[in-house]
């Protein structure tokens, strides 16, 4: 089976950037292996919650973090010019020494997009774009110049210096089975299943198999990871009281998250490896999220090394 990483999503919503900070500082001393923000400029679902913006807030955690890869989850191509998207990376994975993933989607929020003035073209336009998008990207993180004319984009000559320090990986997230899995299988270094989609990942990851052998790719060299809630307690009755408080909050989507013990979690996570996944992408549940991410640490960590 695939060894599994972990990431950590940052409190960025409602929250101070002392907090962000803080849960950064500790994911990275904690040994986790990345740290992620939503790419949101509205709070979901509520536009007029407050939310900082993804690479402005990832940029600062790079500078006070030293080991933690850095990544969103996931940038909208459509949000930002993706020239100049590919700039803002060049430049971040300097400041971070080569620690930047590139996490890719084709949006879906139409309300932020108007409210910004962005132009939300029907899904298959989307899509189209974060084709040509990721294409023009990595031909700036290698080539000296480049000009590109595509449907939808086009740069004349841009220069893009200095370079990243690696060549940036690119994780593409949804769920999309005809279109976006097979942009995935035909670019994506890393695949992110949605946390809603958590029980579909097996029949997912079927269809992503497939079209890795219809464009001629091995499947072997595309990671595929999982986002999900965990909500973890440092006991039987602790974890039941954690649970049931979330499901209070939450609803119907604790269903699909991992939640219980020490050993509960990380049998449910094994379930997650067995088809696969190879990157666990973790909200914890808690206003200080440092505190279920230090005995996820302590408890979970060692049985993944």
């Amino acid at each position: 089976m695939a060894t599994v990483e972990f990431g950590v999503m940052l409190p960025q919503i409602k929250r101070s950037w002392e907090e962000t900070k803080a849960a950064a500082v500790e994911m990275d001393r904690l040994g986790y292996h990345s740290v992620w923000l939503n790419d949101h400029l509205y709070g979901i679902p509520m536009p007029s919650i407050p939310i900082f913006e993804a690479w402005t807030a990832l940029s600062a955690v790079g500078a006070v973090t030293s080991k933690v890869e850095l990544g969103t989850l996931v940038s909208p191509i459509g949000f930002r010019n993706p020239a100049l998207l590919a700039k803002m990376v060049a430049t971040l994975d300097q400041i971070s020494a080569g620690r930047v993933i590139v996490g890719l989607g084709s949006g879906w929020f139409a309300q932020e997009f108007s409210g910004y003035g962005i132009e939300f073209p029907p899904v298959q336009a989307r899509l189209a774009q974060l084709d040509e998008g990721i294409r023009l990207m990595r031909r700036m993180w290698s080539e000296p110049q480049v000009t590109f004319t595509g449907k939808h984009l086009h740069t004349d000559d841009v220069y893009c210096e200095p370079k990243p320090v690696r060549r940036p990986p690119i994780l593409i997230g949804g769920g999309g089975e005809k279109v976006l899995l097979r942009l995935a299988a035909m670019h994506a270094d890393i695949w992110n299943n949605l946390a809603v989609n958590l029980e579909q990942l097996a029949r997912k990851t079927a269809v992503l198999r497939q079209h890795c052998e219809r464009v001629g790719r091995d499947p072997a060299t595309l990671r595929i990871s999982q986002q999900t809630m965990v909500v973890i307690g440092s006991d039987e009755a602790d974890a039941r009281t954690k649970r049931e408080k979330a499901q209070r909050i939450y609803g119907g989507h604790m269903g699909s998250g991992i939640a219980g013990t020490a050993q509960q979690c990380i049998d449910q996570i094994g379930a997650l490896q067995r088809h696969g996944c190879s990157l666990l992408m973790i909200e914890f549940f808690g206003r200080d999220v440092r505190e279920p991410a230090a005995l996820f640490a302590d408890r979970v960590l060692p049985a993944f090394a």
